[in-house]
């Protein structure tokens, strides 16, 4: 069958979640983390004055790896940057910009298929300090060129949040909210993109405001999870053929949120809190079902801000309000250990950390507020 913004919605899951998690530390039965040999990469320095590296996300498509962020200036200001490289050898993307919030975007999420690669970007600002946000397609000359659109494209009196970029064989769809629940960009090509707001099953209805986190792309067109905001948060997937029009299925074992999502060697798994505890749902023929799920330590509500699937191995990054973890499955979800980190990284609003695989190898981006770093492992061993 299978081959951050606006705070509105934010706040509306921190509620939501906030009375469901019971977080714990994890005690002396728990396996010790897996530790894996971690070797640093090193990223040139893009073009322009020189200042503080923004990593922020990371793709692998076509035998290459693809990071993305931006640059902080010594004045406050920033500006977009990207890079592209075999994993030992990188080269900085240009970047062409035609708005002024444009020269000053940080990458938050990119996707690629085949040797092209779109991304998101924004730069807090302007009237009530608001993200402007857009988007960017690479050309045949290999630079990343920012898409020209209006303001109400992605942001105005409507707009919540947008998410993350995903590449499939439909084209390129980008998942986000407005005010009546989740909606989705999609694109033939990334070059323009058309908002579908107010589809049935995706948008909000009787029931309460949707929210979507991530899609990813399936032979039969689009995958979404996200939730439902209410009855104390419902997880939801979506199915769409073409990213216009959409299926919903409830996720069993709420309440909670699906709020990221990789297909693995079994089918595609999607990620989140629920019930205290970080959860992993499974579709197969017969829909949605818990696979596992791992517990939650720290004081904060729990959230899963990455995931990558290299066959039967998933790596997902949570946040607990504290600090990021890292966690491994083997089995397509259904058991999960701790994976040690390569750097300790505290969360909170300005740092970050994301993870990619190319089916051998683990890329891994972090940003601790003070300094952001890149490290890659070999899958090859790390079996627990």
């Amino acid at each position: 069958m299978w081959g951050r913004r606006p705070v509105a919605v934010l706040g509306a899951v921190v509620a939501l979640l906030a009375g469901c998690a019971r977080p714990g530390r994890l005690d002396g039965d728990q396996p010790p983390p897996v530790r894996a040999a971690w070797v640093p990469l090193s990223l040139p320095a893009p073009p322009g004055p020189p200042g503080r590296l923004l990593l922020r996300d990371v793709a692998a498509c076509a035998d290459r790896w693809y990071v993305v962020g931006g640059v902080s200036g010594a004045d406050g200001g920033t500006r977009p940057a990207a890079w592209v490289g075999d994993g030992a050898v990188w080269s900085s993307l240009p970047t062409v910009p035609v708005t002024f919030s444009g020269e000053q975007h940080v990458f938050s999420s990119v996707a690629c298929r085949d040797d092209r690669v779109a991304v998101v970007g924004a730069k807090s600002g302007g009237v009530h300090g608001n993200p402007r946000t857009g988007t960017w397609w690479q050309g045949r000359d290999g630079a990343l060129r920012e898409v020209s659109a209006p303001f109400e494209q992605f942001g105005g009196p409507r707009a919540v949040s947008v998410g993350r970029m995903a590449a499939g064989p439909a084209g390129w769809l980008v998942v986000g909210s407005r005010v009546d629940g989740a909606v989705v960009w999609v694109s033939p090509d990334s070059a323009a993109f058309t908002l579908v707001e107010g589809a049935p099953g995706l948008s909000g209805d009787g029931r309460g405001r949707t929210a979507a986190y991530d899609a990813v792309g399936v032979p039969a067109g689009w995958l979404a999870v996200g939730t439902l905001l209410a009855a104390g948060g419902v997880p939801l997937a979506w199915t769409s053929p073409d990213g216009r029009s959409w299926r919903r299925a409830e996720l069993p074992g709420g309440p909670g949120a699906a709020q990221r999502v990789a297909v693995a060697a079994d089918g595609p798994v999607a990620v989140g809190p629920a019930g205290g505890v970080f959860a992993a749902w499974r579709s197969g023929p017969d829909g949605w079902r818990r696979a596992g799920g791992f517990g939650v330590a720290g004081p904060g509500v729990p959230s899963v801000v990455g995931l990558t699937a290299a066959g039967a191995r998933l790596v997902a990054v949570t946040a607990n309000g504290a600090d990021h973890g890292l966690w491994l499955s083997v089995d397509s979800g259904h058991s999960w250990q701790a994976m040690a980190m390569p750097a300790a990284v505290a969360h909170r609003g300005d740092t970050a950390v994301a993870v990619a695989s190319d089916g051998d190898r683990l890329l891994l981006v972090a940003d601790d507020a003070e300094a952001s770093r890149a490290w890659s492992v070999g899958l090859a061993g790390i079996d627990r």
